[in-house]
């Protein structure tokens, strides 16, 4: 299979479909990569790096798609991909459909077929591809919440861990999943006061476990959220419901109960978010103010540690497109259940059910849509 590595154009992202490693690979299962130039900038690998793994470096974004069977990728295609893609194109990267229309309807329209790294499940009923991002996500939004709780950035001026004889700062956590228990980590090692908020006894017994008394865990209700989120100096909303919209925890009527210079991080945002005032930033402009609460809304927060956030995902994206490569997408999604969740769109249809209902679509099932 020929495979096709774009640079990716969003705003300030940095990462890369595949890392020289993953490619190299590749060229030894005999398939043949093509990468655009200077796609491998931000992690610090030039066209030469690539070169040397075995792949071929391609002029322009439009050659790699002309050339492509299927398109590897870190986030969602923008406007600009979106009209490259074809019927015989396959197109393998983070896709976040439900909060966003205008790229369904164009993945729709294009014929191509779609899987979303997020949607793609594992035995265990995991999120394979999506909990290495979660990971990076979750540890950064607590230094992004420090940095914006700061008084030159708009915040109330407080440090997290406070100093002998100043309180710390309190860190509530609206989600305990991956992202929640990454953010957990970070905040327990900043001397915070951390409260995780979560709906699942098996998760809240599962971050006792992790963490001890270092952490409070409170069961989710409308009235633990509200007096956990009116005292909190951070907010970090890290709730998930594979492949739907985000449900919205935090009422803009709430939001006017908290401490003015307070920080909302909504790590949910590529999901259109947990807090009703929420709408997604850039890490060129990454915060906005309402009612006097900071909000850190950035959709692409792994993306600012490219490095980093780009070879966790391979590690965990490279098994999945080796057996596309080599059995075709058809066959692979046939044969592997969980690879088969993350089919979003084909040939035309939505196929997956939360993106469907969320976008009021109809929805197909994957295997009709393949023809199986």
């Amino acid at each position: 299979m020929i495979i096709g590595v774009p640079r990716e154009i969003k705003n300030n992202e940095y990462r890369v479909g595949l890392t020289p490693a993953s490619v190299r690979e590749l060229a030894a299962h005999g398939h043949d990569v093509l990468v655009e130039t200077g796609a491998g900038q931000g992690i610090g690998m030039g066209d030469a790096v690539y070169a040397a793994a075995g792949a071929r470096i391609g002029a322009t974004a439009e050659q790699v798609f002309a050339e492509c069977a299927m398109i590897v990728k870190v986030k969602e295609p923008q406007a600009a991909e979106r009209k490259r893609l074809t019927p015989d194109h396959v197109l393998f990267t983070y896709l976040h459909l439900a909060p966003d229309p205008e790229q369904t309807h164009d993945l729709i329209a294009s014929g191509a077929l779609c899987i979303a790294y997020e949607t793609v499940t594992s035995a265990t009923g995991g999120l394979p591809l999506l909990a290495p991002m979660s990971e990076v996500a979750g540890r950064m939004a607590v230094q992004a919440g420090a940095t914006a709780l700061e008084k030159s950035h708009g915040g109330r001026g407080v440090l997290l861990g406070g100093v002998p004889g100043v309180e710390p700062a309190k860190i509530v956590i609206l989600g305990g999943g991956v992202v929640g228990a990454n953010a957990a980590l970070i905040a327990v090692g900043s001397g915070a006061e951390v409260v995780v908020i979560d709906r699942s006894l098996e998760v809240l017994r599962h971050l006792v476990a992790q963490f001890g008394s270092r952490i409070k865990t409170v069961f989710s209700t409308a009235e633990t959220i509200e007096q956990h989120v009116t005292a909190a100096d951070l907010v970090i909303g890290a709730v998930l419901i594979p492949g739907a919209s985000a449900p919205k925890l935090v009422s803009r009527a709430l939001l006017q109960k908290m401490r003015r210079g307070a920080v909302i991080v909504d790590v949910a945002i590529d999901q259109g978010g947990c807090f009703e005032t929420s709408r997604p930033t850039t890490h060129a402009d990454p915060v906005f103010e309402v009612d006097g609460i900071i909000h850190y809304c950035v959709a692409n927060m792994p993306g600012g540690v490219p490095h980093t956030s780009t070879y966790a995902l391979n590690n965990a994206t490279l098994p999945f497109t080796l057996a596309l490569a080599a059995k075709g997408a058809r066959q692979a999604l046939l044969e592997d259940p969980h690879l088969l969740e993350g089919l979003n769109v084909c040939a035309g249809k939505v196929t997956n059910r939360p993106v469907a209902d969320a976008l009021g679509l109809a929805y197909t099932d994957p295997r009709t849509a393949l023809g199986a």
